[in-house]
């Protein structure tokens, strides 16, 4: 293939090759969608409060909390379930871009495209903050009940 544009060979020969890269990209973001879609990520807050399990959205797919709810401020549980949220979607975003690079490279311009738009998605700011515990506190020993 000399480059002329006017060789039928070298036209076929290019639009072959072409194809053969358009194939392979489909395929790779065939098995990147098919492992994205069963993605499942689940993160506990520090404190031991709470454990999220977030799908592959990023959307809350269980919640579990721990009898040490029953010592701790309510506000410190909900702090704590937000904050384990965001832990659990950046751990996501992680999870999702390492999949992207491992199906379709890091090289590719789809595949940092694709990798962009599910971290400006998925990433927050917000990290978990230690739980606050009644013996942090003036309260000493009371549930939450007693303190309201």
């Amino acid at each position: 293939m000399d480059g002329n544009i006017l060789d039928p060979d070298g036209a076929h020969e290019r639009l072959a090759a072409w194809k053969g890269r358009i194939d392979k990209l489909a395929a790779d973001t065939q098995a990147m969608s098919e492992q994205l879609k069963e993605v499942r990520v689940t993160a506990t807050d520090p404190g031991g409060l709470v454990e999220v399990t977030i799908d592959s959205a990023g959307a809350l797919s269980d919640i579990k909390l721990t009898g040490k709810i029953k010592s701790s401020d309510p506000n410190a549980v909900s702090s704590a379930i937000m904050a384990t949220f965001a832990a659990a979607k950046n751990q996501l975003a992680q999870r999702s871009q390492e999949i992207i690079a491992d199906t379709m490279g890091t090289d590719s311009a789809a595949a940092r495209a694709i990798a962009d738009s599910v971290g400006a998605q998925l990433i927050t700011d917000r990290e978990p903050a230690p739980a606050q515990h009644p013996d942090d506190e003036d309260n000493e020993n009371r549930s939450f009940m007693e303190k309201w």
